[in-house]
């Protein structure tokens, strides 16, 4: 479950950095004279030659809704991440963090999948908005501007999504059933009344097999 959440920890800073986001569509191009292709944070164009340009965005709030929304769900799921990183590692048993205060390790850790899930809630969120933004512009046969297709950045933020609900589901099902196991209970059953009595009565009638010479 750790590497599950480290591997997707590190694809979330992959799909964060790569530029291709979503890139100009070839569809119905004779001629291809240049590329475009856009993330987050930047938009480039590539020509025949393979020289590419890059520059980026001028302004914050002249940006589409779902573009500010993405990189605010994607740094907060860098955020989660990191946090789900360190509970899991301080909730490890083999850490000498907490002593060998397991029960207090097992909530640490099951913290850790609880950040793990908002990271991969806060990753699909994020990526599934994109695309449906994109796919939406590409069937509108009235938009006019430049139409996109789905870039691989979006491909490795679903696999981080994934990941990270995967490490999340399973450090909390581990740590679910490690805590069951060492709750073993003893239910009390206490005596009725009538078998008190019978008990009593019984040694209180029962004929003693030594006589009163016996100690003579």
């Amino acid at each position: 479950a750790l590497f599950l959440g480290f591997g997707s920890w590190i694809l979330v800073y992959v799909s964060l950095e790569d530029h291709y986001w979503k890139e100009s569509t070839q569809d119905g191009s004779v001629i291809l004279t240049s590329t475009i292709y856009e993330n987050l944070w930047m938009s480039c164009a590539s020509d025949s030659t393979g020289v590419s340009d890059c520059r980026e965005f001028p302004s914050l709030f002249a940006l589409p809704g779902y573009i500010q929304a993405s990189r605010a769900l994607m740094i907060i799921s860098i955020v989660f991440g990191t946090f789900g990183l360190a509970a899991t590692l301080v909730g490890m048993q083999c850490t000498k963090v907490c002593g060998e205060n397991y029960v207090l390790k097992g909530r640490t850790a099951a913290m850790g999948g609880v950040f793990f899930i908002l990271q991969g809630l806060c990753t699909m969120i994020a990526v599934s908005w994109y695309a449906a933004n994109i796919t939406e512009q590409f069937f509108d046969q009235f938009y006019a501007g430049t139409k996109y297709e789905i870039g691989e950045a979006l491909y490795i933020g679903w696999s981080s999504a994934i990941l990270a609900l995967c490490g999340g589901s399973c450090l909390l099902c581990a740590c679910k059933l490690n805590s069951s196991s060492e709750k073993t209970s003893y239910p009390y059953q206490p005596a009725s009344r009538r078998h008190m009595l019978s008990t009593v009565a019984t040694s209180q009638t029962a004929p003693s097999i030594y006589g009163r010479n016996a100690y003579v």
